[in-house]
This record gives structure tokens, sequence and C-alpha cells, in this order.
């Protein structure tokens, strides 16, 4: 929750309970024996408050005449000190009969703090018991009653801490926290806390250590945990009546016992954090679990705030996000805490324990984990959670951001900001090709090829997997499909994301500028034994603007007859004309064709090498026609013309006949 910069408390009540002398005393240290009936709104400056904020102080008149101020004044308190006096058992009465259900009426949602003023007129002694079976009542009934307090204007006694308490219960309120009724946190608070325990216990044994404990009071307060401290905790914890709690949970949870919140000489387990903030609360230290809720991302509703998932995080044009040292250190840190059988992969159950501080796997939508590398039974490992992660953070940074708070990234005491440290922005892509030098290490590449061709298979072969793989018989693809995996190259890790469109998005997709910048490379996939694979290739590069992107061509299906391409040229002499290399034969059937994703690679890492040398698009049949009666008419050169023209394409002069009889009409 953002600070607030100012705390505005409004003193209601009868007239001539002492609301306009609570606030003399407070002002003047002293008694004021006469003063005026409304006093004017006061202001006091932060350096003098105990929560070193601004708080306005209103005065206002229970005189119907004023009524309509009065509203005025109550919706815009953020509290309100409602007032009685102890010697004047009416006004009392009134608290409940009168002054909070009008506040109800009107809509005022703000905390109560009842103020029992001239404390000094009571006859005989009050025990804090007498007092709790008096207010408990109305504050069953009432639950925006924070707590009650009782002064003396007059000699003055307690008057500041009207004040302190009026100011605490708007930053620090208790009833988001607490159920003042069943003696136990309410359910927000619950899950927020144990959130909070879970992300702390940095080597998930259950416990909090003395060192994880040190480094939650670093990043809550600021200051390292002394070993008196530390015991002092351990013995409140240990020394404290689990009865007097009722429960620290939700019904239906086991109540606390010694056993299982502080073992010996070991640390706090979480029952016993949850104890610990429970006893704060009913000692009235709401502000150390707000300390903590709020260091931990959590505004006044205990939802994680906006700017604590999402901070600001401009990806400037052209260029891509990637982990950083940092990020990629804590993504590997937190897959080695949940790999509690320590055999390199996280089965479903550790899966499901590691995003349990998250609204879920982020990623199911998608198909994970047939999106990256996983071991023979499936299980997500090291390199394919990495990898996952780096694919997530190019192509959708801000959920990354999003997951980095949700599993505890900015709990680390060496960092406060997950964008600043966590990602990584590369520069752009134009600039990389320009210098000829590639910096990047995660690189996006577009799949394109008629259906059929084999991009699906070549997309799981990428990822060790086999086509028929839980999948039964062969589909189109009908949406876009995602894959991951790292590719070493002179010892580093490199990262390629494999993105396939269905029919629906690949047109929505190349039509779009700015989702063409966004690809490192293009990989225009045919089946080499399908005489009309390439053309769809041919028509694709001239239908849309795709010279500008490093090119890779495939060949699939090579371990079956190559058919010849019912195309103007064949696929290798297509490529030639580009400046770019033959397609490279692959067979998904006959393995993992490693070659071609070090290739992809290098072509990743030196761009410039794959991009096309002549534009890819040439004349469409009508324009070919128009071409040539252009150059027929008045010319007695027409057939020497065209047969410079044809050279240029790569047909010979005797060839020129059958081309002229037919073969131009067929087009790409």
């Amino acid at each position: 929750m953002p600070r607030r910069d100012l705390v505005r408390i409004v003193l209601v009540g009868d007239d001539g309970v002492g609301k306009s002398s609570i606030i003399t005393s407070l002002i003047k240290e002293s008694f004021v024996p006469n003063v005026q009936h409304v006093v004017p709104e006061v202001t006091i400056p932060p350096e003098v408050t105990p929560e070193n904020i601004t708080t306005s102080i209103v005065d206002t008149s229970s005189n119907p005449r004023s009524s309509a101020h009065l509203l005025s004044q109550l919706s815009r308190a953020h509290v309100i000190c409602l007032v009685y006096s102890i010697s004047e058992p009416s006004s009392f009465d009134r608290v409940a009969e009168y002054w909070l259900p009008l506040f109800r009426r009107e809509g005022i949602n703000v905390p109560v703090i009842l103020v029992g003023n001239k404390i000094d007129l009571r006859g005989g002694e009050v025990t804090n018991q007498g007092l709790e079976e008096e207010i408990a009542p109305i504050m069953r009934e009432f639950k925006e009653v924070e707590t009650v307090v009782e002064c003396s204007a007059a000699l003055p006694l307690n008057v500041s801490e009207v004040f302190y308490f009026a100011q605490k219960a708007v930053l620090h309120p208790t009833a988001p926290l607490y159920d003042s009724r069943e003696h136990t946190l309410k359910p927000k608070c619950y899950d927020a806390l144990r959130r909070i325990f879970k992300i702390s216990d940095v080597d998930k044994d259950g416990l909090l250590n003395a060192v994880e404990l040190n480094q939650f009071q670093q990043k809550c307060f600021s200051t390292p945990l002394q070993a008196q401290e530390l015991e002092g905790i351990l013995e409140l914890v240990r020394g404290y009546d689990p009865s007097l709690v009722h429960s620290t949970s939700v019904p239906g949870t086991p109540s606390p016992s010694y056993h299982y919140m502080t073992p010996p000489g070991e640390g706090i387990t979480e029952a016993g954090f949850l104890l610990l903030h429970t006893i704060f609360i009913q000692q009235g230290r709401m502000e150390t679990t707000w300390t903590v809720l709020r260091k931990f991302g959590y505004g006044e509703g205990l939802d994680l705030r906006e700017d604590f998932l999402s901070p600001r995080f401009d990806v400037p044009y052209d260029c891509s996000v990637e982990l950083s040292p940092l990020g990629n250190q804590f993504f590997t840190d937190i897959f080695e805490a949940y790999d509690k059988d320590q055999d390199g992969a996280l089965s479903q159950s550790e899966l499901d324990d590691l995003f349990s501080t998250s609204p879920g796997n982020p990623w199911l939508a998608q198909g994970f984990p047939d999106t990256t590398i996983t071991d023979d039974l499936g299980r997500v490992t090291l390199q394919g959670w990495l990898a996952q992660w780096s694919m997530t953070t190019l192509l959708n940074p801000k959920l990354t951001l999003n997951y980095l708070a949700y599993l505890g990234y900015s709990s680390s005491p060496a960092t406060d900001h997950a964008a600043a440290s966590a990602l990584h922005i590369t520069r752009p892509r134009k600039q990389d090709r320009r210098q000829k030098k590639v910096a990047r290490n995660v690189f996006l590449c577009y799949v394109l090829g008629a259906t059929g061709s084999g991009k699906t298979s070549l997309l799981r072969r990428f990822v060790n997997k086999r086509m028929g793989d839980g999948l039964g018989s062969y589909e189109p693809t009908t949406k876009v499909l995602s894959v991951v995996n790292s590719v070493e190259m002179e010892g580093k890790e490199k990262y390629l994301v494999l993105q396939e469109f269905g029919s629906k998005y690949e047109s929505e997709t190349l039509r779009n500028s700015k989702n063409l910048d966004q690809a490192d490379i293009i990989i225009y996939v045919h089946d080499s034994s399908d005489t009309n694979s390439f053309s769809y290739i041919s028509n694709l590069r001239q239908q849309y603007s795709l010279d500008h992107i490093p090119a890779v061509f495939v060949a699939t299906k090579s371990d079956l007859d190559l058919a010849q391409q019912r195309h103007e040229v064949q696929p290798d002499v297509y490529c030639r004309r580009l400046g770019l290399p033959a397609p490279m034969a692959v067979s998904a059937g006959l393995g993992n064709p490693v070659n071609l994703w070090m290739g992809i690679t290098r072509v990743a890492l030196n761009p410039t090498t794959s991009i096309s040398k002549r534009p890819s698009s040439t004349l469409t049949p009508a324009q070919r026609i128009r071409l040539i009666g252009a150059i027929a008419v008045g010319s007695t050169t027409v057939i020497g013309v065209i047969g410079v023209w044809m050279r240029y394409q790569g047909y010979s002069i005797r060839g020129l006949w059958s081309w002229m009889r037919g073969s131009w009409w067929r087009g790409g």
C-alpha cells in the first residue's frame, strides 16, 4: 500500500462530551477551562507524530443546524473518534443507538475509535475486564469499531494516546487482519502470512532457521536480528498458551501446539509464525504485521499490489528481454529448493508446491511441459525449466515480472526491484545486424510452411519428443505453438524459441510489421516428397515483406523419395538466387537433427549471412504478359530481349518456346 501523505481524524459525539477540550489539551499539553464550542481544524506536522505523518484533526458539532457540515466532514474522514462522556451514561447509550447507525446509514466506511472522556469524574475503579464486558457488545455488532480509549482532557491523561490509536487505525487497521469475535486471523491475512512464511523459508524445510529469520528481519525492518532477540522470539512462541488464541488459522485447520511451532533449537514453523503475528495483533502491535505484509507487496485489501506485481518496465522498439544472471540464478535456486528428492527434475507434486505462492502454473494452457525439455517420465528438468522461463521472458516479460514477485524474488535482501535486476533488455536487432555482432542469448524463430510440411514434427523433435507421443493421429495446427530448447555454441548456452502458426494466425502475424520485427529468423519448411509444398513458401515470400529477416530453408521428410517441385525453379536454385544456402535436408523420423539447430543458432549469431541478397518478389503472370506485350510493340528484337530476361531467370534459350507456350501461366 502506498504510504499516505495525510491522516484526517474527525471527532464526533454529543455536545458537552469534551471533543473540543480533547483537541485543545493535545495542542496546549494542558487543560484549558474555557474553549470555544467548535475549535478550528488543526494540522499537526509529521515530525511531531509517532507515525511521522501529517495529521489533520477536525472538530464537529452535533447541533442539528450543523448536520450538513458534520456529514461533509464525515465523508472526508480517514478515521472517526466517537467521543462519549463517562460521567453521562446517556452519551454512551447514543454510541450504539444513534451515532454508529448514522455512519452506516450515510455509507461512512472508515475505522471508528471509541473515546471515553472525563475518566477523572468516574467514581470507583473499573477493571479492564469490566471495560471489555461493557464495550464487547458494541464491538461485536459494529465491526468498524477498532478499539476503545479512556482519557481525561482535564488531567490531562491518555489524550495523545487517542490520536495515536486513531493514526494506527488508518495506517495499520485491525479489521483486515483479525476477527475479534472469533479471535482468529482473517482468511486473507492467514493466506498472506502463509505465503510470506513459505517465501522466507529459503531451503523449503518447513522452518525459519536463524539465518532465514535474520534475512526476514533485514528485509522487513532493515536491521539485523540479535541473538538475544532471536531467543526472545522463540521463547515468546514457546511460552504462549495456544488456548488464549483459540486458533491461528481458518476453520477446519488444526489448533497450534508447542511441539510443532518451535522445535527446540531449530527455528519457527509455519504454525509458530502465524501464532507470533496473532500475538502481535492481540497486543495492539498491528504495525508489525502490516510492515511485514507491505514489505511483501500487500495492499490495504491484502491483495498483492499492482505496482508490486507489474512494475513499470518499458521495452524499446526492436529490443527483446532476457533473464539477467541474477534472474537466471533465482530460477535455478528455486528449482533446486523444490526438487526435494534431488533427482534433477520436478514432479507434478513438486511443481504444485513451487507454484503454491502464485495463482498457479502459468503455462498449462500452452501444453507445458511438452513445450520444453523433460526427462523420460515427462518431468521438467533444470535445462527445460530455465529454457521455459527464457521463452516466457522473451514472449511475455510482464508475466515473468509477475511470477518473480509471486515466487519471492524481491524477498532477497540484496534486491529491491525485480525489473531492475532480474531482467535484461537487449540492444535493437537492427543495430546488431548493422554491427554484425549479436550479444543476445534468446532468439525467436518463426516456422512457416504449408499444412503437412512437417512443422509440428520439427518443433517436437527440437524438444526431444516424437510426433506420436500422446497425440494420436496427425491434425493440422490451429493455434500458435511455441517450444524452446538450448543449443550450446562455443561453450555458451543459447536458446531458440520456435513458433508455428496455425492457418488462422499466420497471415495475421505476417501482416503485422511489429510482429515481424520481433522475429530473429524465419525457418521456411517444405516437404521434399510433396510436389506442391515449396510453392507455398514462394507465394508467402511474394505476398509479404520478409526479405529483411534472416532465413533458413528446411526440406523435411528426406527419408522419402525426392519429388520434383511444381515451381518455376527448384528449391536449391531458388535459394541460390537469394544468395542463401540450399535447404537443409532433415527427417524427423531419423532422429533429432542436431546439425539443423546448430545451423540455425549460427545464423542467429551472424544474421547478415542469411539475409536475402535480392528481392524474392517476382513478376506475377499478368505482369509478365504486360511486359512481353510492351516489349513486342514496335520492336523487331523482342525475342532477343526475352532471351536475355529468360537467362536472368535461369532458363535456357532452348526452352524459350516451351516457356512461351504455357509454363509462364503457372506462375509461382
